[in-house]
Parts: structure tokens; sequence; C-alpha cells
């Protein structure tokens, strides 16, 4: 980009005009692709496998155990409202 001086020539102010705009356009279809709900739903679904599955595809015990036991802990919890509950 040229240097901000008062002795641009308007060809040089036109092509930094060109640069910027496309720089923005880039910037721009980034956000885009980055906002789509598929998009997003693919990057949560990629974050929650990677918790589950090492880098080398073998499960990831300790992750699994602990989803498992949670998992067991809200069904006891709510049978035992259930059951108090009437």
């Amino acid at each position: 980009m040229s240097t901000v001086s008062g002795d641009r020539t308007p060809d040089q102010i036109s092509s930094d005009i060109a640069v910027t705009r496309n720089r923005l356009a880039g910037t721009i279809d980034t956000l885009v692709y980055r906002v789509q709900p598929k998009t997003i739903a693919s990057r949560q679904a990629a974050t929650t496998k990677a918790l589950f599955i090492n880098a080398d595809g073998t499960p990831n015990r300790d992750n699994i155990t602990k989803a498992g036991a949670v998992a067991a802990g809200v069904v006891a919890v709510v049978l035992v409202i259930r059951k108090l509950a009437g």
C-alpha cells in the first residue's frame, strides 16, 4: 500500500482503494461462512467428537466414562423426583 501523504497520484489512490475493497470482501466472505448454521453445527460436532475420540482414533475412555456417569446421574435424579412427586 502506498504511503499516506499528499503527493499520491489518483492511480495510486485508486489502487489502494481496490486493494482495500478486495481485502474487505474477503473478510466479509469469511464472516458469512463462519456464521452459517451448518458451519457452526459442523464445528460443534467436531469439537464434541474430539472430546470422546483421541487424535489417533482411539476412544477417550476417561471422557466417555465421565459422560456416562453424568447421564446416569441425571436419570437417577429424574427417577427420584418422579417417585417423590407421586
